[in-house]
């Protein structure tokens, strides 16, 4: 993984411009999130697919950035954005059906919806 990737610093309540930062910033609040709920074993199934689909987000970009081909980097943007959409799926049910802390999982919600729509942008562009 690249330095830059890890070595930045965000103001609190300000996002990075970078989409790779972005991307880990939110991957981090996605675990601390998971961390901090408490769940019956019925909902582990949930939270274990949250934190793939959320991790997944950024592991892709950062890769796509190191792709052999326009085609190669194509590939992971595109698994990067369904990985965004499917995180978007999870967040959504656990709120839907667990006591969660309403703000946190609906700023988590934007924040997915954010990043889902920032590369499908990157994607198109990058088809001009």
């Amino acid at each position: 993984m690249e330095d830059d990737v890890l070595n930045f610093v965000v103001e609190e309540g300000s996002k990075p411009y970078n989409i790779r930062h972005r991307c880990f910033y939110f991957a981090k609040k996605v675990v601390l999130f998971v961390k901090g709920c408490t769940y019956e074993k019925v909902y582990s199934s949930l939270f274990d697919q949250l934190i793939r689909s959320g991790t997944s987000i950024g592991a892709n970009v950062v890769e796509g950035r190191s792709g052999s081909s326009k085609k190669d980097w194509k590939n992971f943007y595109t698994i990067a954005l369904k990985s965004a959409n499917e995180t978007k799926y999870w967040l959504c049910l656990i709120r839907d059906t667990m006591d969660v802390p309403k703000p946190a999982i609906s700023e988590l919600i934007t924040e997915a919806d954010e990043l889902s729509n920032i590369i499908a942008s990157i994607i198109i562009q990058s088809n001009e």
